[in-house]
């Protein structure tokens, strides 16, 4: 994922409040992270830890000092902080007048300058958060995903297995449904996913023999969410007398989704069983285990502690 300087002005000027003062020409620079960079030490000369990859934000105490800075002095610090071509733009916050030294500067190395009617802290949230779900990598998986007691779940499987089904008898039992069919997973910052329903497909869902249904008119729209957390995946698979299952819940499996382990089980699929409420024990149970409780273990624990102390368990003295 990449966003250029015009990307940003095209999509954020109404939110960010932003206008163009120069740089026309150079709106194609791309911005390469979410991070920003406040350029005071920059603008007296010092480059030593300057971070030019990063949208230099102009705010009260950067504009004061080009207004008061010796012009000579300033015009040389701008000319070596705007030499940068990696540098994406500038932007000025509390609809601030551009210092002449800067607007001249910017023209002369074609560097944009925006200027926005935000504070300082606004813009810098609303912007770190708009740079962050763009320039989070990201990717589309199949499946269903859906909140069954405030977690996220993916269900993976086959295609006919009956993933779609089991999202309506989830949903029947007060569940809520994220996305059907294709899921975008994107890696957030701090090593979360997230999983969010592409546009098109948003609240509704395909059952084969009943066709596309509309949850939301059906359901209401409390049954429905644009985006969840994904903490734990869920792969239904064929039931098969000879696959071997784990029986003891000791195992630990997992999946990696865009560069982000997750928490994954198999259940496997045969007449009779109810995947909707496996699937609720299953998410209640990864939900005390994210709490540091491991039903199995702790289970397998005291089973081997009952059996070293009693008369069987123990070795005869010689």
């Amino acid at each position: 994922m990449s966003v250029t300087v015009g990307d940003l002005l095209k999509e954020q000027k109404e939110d960010l409040e932003l206008e163009l003062i120069t740089g026309e020409k150079s709106l194609g620079r791309k911005i390469p992270g979410a991070d920003l960079n406040r350029p005071g030490l920059a603008l007296s000369g010092s480059l030593d830890h300057f971070r030019p990859e990063r949208i230099q934000i102009i705010g009260n105490g950067e504009q004061s000092f080009c207004m008061k800075a010796p012009r000579a002095a300033l015009q040389k610090a701008l000319d070596a902080m705007l030499s940068f071509t990696t540098l994406p733009c500038l932007i000025l916050t509390h609809n601030l007048p551009a210092p002449p030294a800067l607007a001249q500067a910017c023209r002369k190395k074609g560097v944009p300058l925006l200027r926005s009617r935000l504070d300082t802290a606004a813009l810098v949230g609303d912007l770190s958060a708009f740079l962050e779900d763009r320039l989070s990598p990201r990717t589309v998986v199949h499946g269903v995903l859906v909140e069954v007691y405030g977690l996220g779940v993916l269900i993976q499987g086959e295609a006919g297995i009956g993933k779609s089904e089991c999202a309506l008898e989830l949903l029947k039992r007060g569940h809520i449904l994220v996305a059907d069919d294709a899921i975008e997973a994107q890696h957030r910052r701090g090593g979360g996913l997230s999983g969010i329903c592409p546009e098109p497909l948003r609240h509704y869902i395909e059952v084969r023999g009943l066709g596309i249904i509309d949850v939301k008119l059906l359901f209401g729209v409390g049954a429905i969410l644009d985006r969840v957390p994904i903490e734990l995946a869920i792969h239904l698979e064929p039931w098969s007398s000879q696959a071997k299952m784990d029986r003891s819940g000791l195992e630990t499996r997992s999946t990696v989704i865009v560069g982000v382990r997750i928490p994954q089980i198999k259940i496997a699929v045969s007449p009779g069983r109810n995947l909707a409420i496996l699937i609720e024990v299953a998410a209640l149970n990864q939900r005390l285990r994210s709490q540091g409780y491991f039903a199995a273990e702790t289970f397998n624990r005291r089973l081997i502690e009952r059996m070293r102390s009693s008369p069987w368990g123990k070795k005869s003295a010689p």
